[in-house]
C-alpha cells in the first residue's frame, strides 16, 4: 500500500507498506523533508511496522515520536504527518489529481441563494451528479452569515445590522460570524467527496483544502500562514477563516472568507464580539485582529479573485465551470424551505 500527504506549508510524506495479520509490515517512510541524525529514518520506520491497521493518526504520531532519538530534528514534516500518510495508504485515499475539476465564478446571487447553493452543490457531489467544484461567491447585498451553532441574540446586533443594511442569515457549517459587505470580501466554497481527506484528522483537512490559497496568497507578495484551527493570516494579522460542513452522502463543503476592505467601525456596530472572544488573541480590538488584502496587495478585489482561479487552475487542472439551471432551481426551492425561514434562522436564538 502506498499513501501520500503533502504537509501544508512543509513538505511531501510518502508511505509504503505491507498489511500482514492485522499489523502494518514492511514500512518504509521517504519524502523531500529534512531530518536529523540521519539514521532516525529507519527509527521511524521501526516505530511504525508492527502497530495495528486500526491505529489512528494520534497513535502513529506517538510511536513515531517516543521512537526519535534526543534531539531529533523534524524539518518540514511531524510525527502526526507520518501517521496521516499511513492512514491515507490504509484507506487507500486519492489525491487531487485524481479528480476532474471545475471553477465557477457565476453572476453575484443573493447570500441566502449562495448559502442554498453550498448544501445543493455539496449534496450533488457527494451523490456523484457533480465533479468537485471550486465556487468563487458573488453576492448582490450585504449581509451576516452567522455559524450553524451561534446564538443570533449573542452575535448580531440588529439595530445596527438594519442601521448599515446588513441582511442577517445562518450557514450550515459551525464557526464565527462573517460580515459580508458588498465588494469587500472574497469567499469560496470547495465542494469535494470525503475520499480526499480521508484518513486525515478533521483539523488536519482543513489546512490540506487551503494550501493552494497559500500558494495564491504567496505569489501576490503576501506572507501567508495556516493558523489552526480555521485561520488564515499574515504577520500583520488575519486575513481570513474557514469552515466545514460533511454530510452523511460523502460530500464535505470547505468554505472560507478573506477580508478584502474592512470599516472596523461597521464591524464593531453589526457584531456583538465580546472580550472573551479576543481574550487570547492578544488584543483588546476585533478589527486590529484584520489585515485586509487591499492594504497589503493594493490591487483590486478582481485582480486577486483571477489569481486565486489561475492558481487553483494551474495546480490542478481546473476547467472553467458553470452552475446548472436545475442545480439553481434545486437551491431556489431550499432558500423558500430553508434559508429564507426564522425557523432556520433563529434555530439557536
Amino acid at each position: 500500500m502506498h499513501g501520500e500527504y503533502k504537509v501544508p506549508g512543509g513538505k511531501l510524506v510518502v508511505v509504503d507498506l505491507e498489511v500482514r495479520d492485522g499489523r502494518i509490515a514492511d514500512f518504509h517512510l521517504a519524502g523531500d523533508f529534512f531530518l536529523e541524525p540521519d539514521d532516525a529514518l529507519l527509527d521511524i520506520d521501526r516505530a511504525v511496522t508492527g502497530l495495528p491497521v486500526e491505529s489512528d493518526v494520534a497513535t502513529i504520531a506517538a510511536a513515531v515520536r517516543a521512537a526519535l532519538p534526543d534531539g531529533a530534528q523534524l524539518l518540514g514534516f511531524t510525527p502526526e504527518a507520518v501517521g496521516t500518510a499511513v492512514r491515507r495508504a490504509l484507506v487507500v485515499a486519492p489525491g487531487w489529481s485524481d479528480f476532474d475539476w471545475q471553477v465557477v465564478h457565476d453572476p453575484a446571487v443573493s447570500p441566502r441563494m449562495n448559502l442554498a447553493l453550498d448544501e445543493v452543490l455539496t449534496a450533488r457531489v457527494g451523490d456523484g451528479r457533480r465533479t468537485p467544484t471550486l465556487r468563487i461567491w458573488e453576492w448582490d447585498e450585504s449581509a451576516v452569515v452567522i455559524g450553524s451553532f451561534q446564538s443570533y441574540r449573542n452575535e448580531v446586533d440588529p439595530e445596527g445590522a438594519a442601521r448599515h443594511g446588513f441582511d442577517v442569515v445562518r450557514r450550515i457549517s459551525g464557526g464565527g460570524a462573517m460580515l459580508m459587505g458588498a465588494g469587500s470580501i472574497v469567499t469560496y466554497s470547495l465542494y469535494v467527496p470525503a475520499s480526499l481527506v480521508a484518513g486525515m484528522t478533521f483539523a488536519d483537512s482543513y489546512a490540506f483544502l487551503d494550501d493552494w490559497v497559500l500558494h495564491a496568497l504567496r505569489s501576490l507578495g503576501i506572507d501567508a500562514v495556516y493558523q489552526p484551527l480555521n485561520d488564515i493570516a499574515s504577520p500583520q494579522g488575519k486575513i481570513g477563516g474557514a469552515a466545514q460542513k460533511r454530510l452523511a452522502n460523502g460530500g464535505v463543503l470547505h468554505h472560507a472568507t478573506l477580508s478584502y476592505d474592512m470599516d472596523g467601525d461597521v464591524l464593531t456596530d453589526v457584531l456583538r464580539i465580546g472580550r472573551e472572544k479576543l481574550s487570547d488573541k492578544g488584543t483588546v480590538s476585533a478589527a486590529k485582529r484584520v489585515d485586509p488584502l487591499r492594504r497589503q496587495t493594493g490591487l483590486p478585489r478582481e485582480a486577486i479573485i483571477e489569481r486565486f482561479i489561475e492558481t487553483f487552475s494551474t495546480l490542478y487542472g481546473a476547467e472553467p465551470g458553470t452552475i446548472t439551471a436545475d442545480e439553481y432551481a434545486e437551491a431556489e426551492a431550499l432558500v423558500e424551505s430553508k434559508f429564507a425561514t426564522d425557523a432556520w434562522l433563529h434555530r439557536v436564538p
